[in-house]
């Protein structure tokens, strides 16, 4: 027969969201997450912000009377690494739910690493192609790392400030990379600026694997502890079979789908968009960058300590958590007006804006799968999660390329509202995040 959890056991999942301790040693892991991940974005950034530097490859084919070819062989470079990134989403979540945090992460970390230095050995563009796809299969697996981890060190209300802090890496290699790549193309060449990110990952490896893990994170939080009873038991390893029955899993998929491509479109385009629009060099670029990447820290940061606010002051999971995220997605609908801009200082505005909406909003969505799933369990969904967002990328990313040309105006209004639209989705399938929405995740003992 199914289990079915304990009236107590339900009652104290959905009310125990007071302040729970956490090991002084959480914020030292918080601040490798946060290199980890400003380094996985600057490995995957260096490619478009090359972008104007790899018109003079001569297998691109830059044609200043037909730019529709590089264009087409860029957004397809593209493409292949998100579609690697999808794929890798399934099978890297799982395996490091199987081995744990610190050795799945550390594989990760060392494979993109090799791959991001491999750039700069390519003759075509169908080498890129290749690196780019073992470039996604590395870097998938950080996220699903990172959410385990904060899963294991830190309270309820604590981790999405926790993830907003980690996710600012992102930024942070935004509005850096521009001046690290211009000095690096400026003195070595473009392949360097690949040798140099890839190198940067290995460096990484002589903090993470040292430290002793697993012998100094926290005991489960309160709420994971009654995750964990409704699911099994501590060493419940729930199937995958029973995640896919979830309610939770196709919420937090759908806020990926509709969101991930918006951010991957800031990431590959905005450089491409300041240069064909302003007529912006790669260091022209820098200072745009910097300001709109910079912002989006602000509001990662902000965004994450905004729901963990709420419930410090009486709100329930389901009301903190939807409330940032309300807030998130209001702030992205002013971005629509880009393209009707002819200001440069007004476009870098509405971006900063966007992007700052971004990533509140996503450090809120990584959070969710925590509120909803086991720590046993994390990694698979936050894989699968970040699969779904990856498929929404790579088809959005051609789409981009596409009707850029065109039709930017409906780019920038599927950027403005889709986070409004994926919210409303989600409320509609997990109406009360926090509790009990999914069935049992492993196996019952008892016939």
């Amino acid at each position: 027969m199914a289990f079915t959890p304990q009236e107590d056991e339900l009652a104290a999942l959905k009310t125990t969201y007071q302040k729970e301790g956490g090991s002084p040693w959480r914020w030292y892991i918080c601040g490798l997450l946060f290199l980890a991940t400003t380094i996985n974005y600057l490995d995957r950034n260096v490619f478009s912000l090359l972008e104007p530097a790899l018109h003079n490859i001569p297998f691109m084919q830059w044609d200043d009377a037909h730019p529709e070819i590089f264009n087409a062989h860029y957004s397809t470079i593209l493409a292949w690494f998100q579609v690697a990134y999808a794929v890798a989403f399934l099978v890297v979540g799982r395996f490091i739910d199987r081995v744990g945090t610190k050795i799945g992460y550390a594989v990760s970390i060392l494979i993109w690493s090799i791959a991001a230095a491999s750039h700069s050995f390519v003759g075509s563009v169908f080498g890129f192609i290749i690196a780019r796809v073992a470039l996604g299969f590395g870097e998938a697996g950080n996220f699903p790392a990172a959410i385990k981890a904060t899963t294991e060190w830190f309270p309820t209300e604590e981790r999405a400030l926790a993830t907003g802090i980690f996710n600012s890496g992102a930024n942070v290699a935004s509005f850096l990379g521009p001046y690290i790549v211009a000095w690096i193309v400026g003195a070595y060449g473009w392949k360097s600026a690949f040798i140099t990110t890839g190198l940067a990952g290995l460096l990484w490896l002589v903090l993470w694997i040292p430290f002793p893990y697993n012998r100094r994170r926290r005991d489960l939080t309160m709420t994971q502890e009654n995750l964990q009873v409704a699911v099994g038991g501590d060493e419940a390893k729930p199937r995958l079979g029973f995640l896919l029955k979830a309610r939770g899993l196709y919420g937090f998929c759908t806020l990926k789908f509709m969101t991930d491509p918006i951010w991957w479109f800031y990431l590959f385009w905005l450089p491409k968009y300041f240069n064909e629009r302003f007529g912006f060099s790669m260091k022209q670029n820098a200072l745009p960058l910097l300001i709109i990447y910079g912002g989006s820290s602000i509001g990662s940061i902000l965004g994450g300590y905004l729901s963990g606010y709420r419930m410090k002051r009486g709100a329930t999971v389901n009301a903190g958590r939807k409330f940032a995220l309300l807030a998130c997605a209001v702030c992205s609908l002013p971005v629509i007006y880009v393209p009707f801009s002819h200001n440069i200082w007004v476009d870098v505005a509405l971006l900063a804006l966007a992007t700052a909406a971004h990533q509140g909003f996503s450090a809120n969505v990584f959070s969710t799968a925590t509120d909803m799933f086991p720590g046993t369990a994390v990694s698979t969904v936050v894989g699968i999660g970040g699969t779904a967002g990856a498929i929404g990328g790579a088809l959005f990313t051609k789409f981009t390329g596409i009707v850029w040309v065109s039709h930017p105006i409906l780019i920038f209004g599927i950027a403005a509202t889709a986070y409004v639209a994926s919210l409303l989705i989600f409320h509609l399938i997990v109406p009360r995040l926090g509790e009990n929405l999914h069935p049992p995740l492993v196996e019952p003992t008892n016939p």
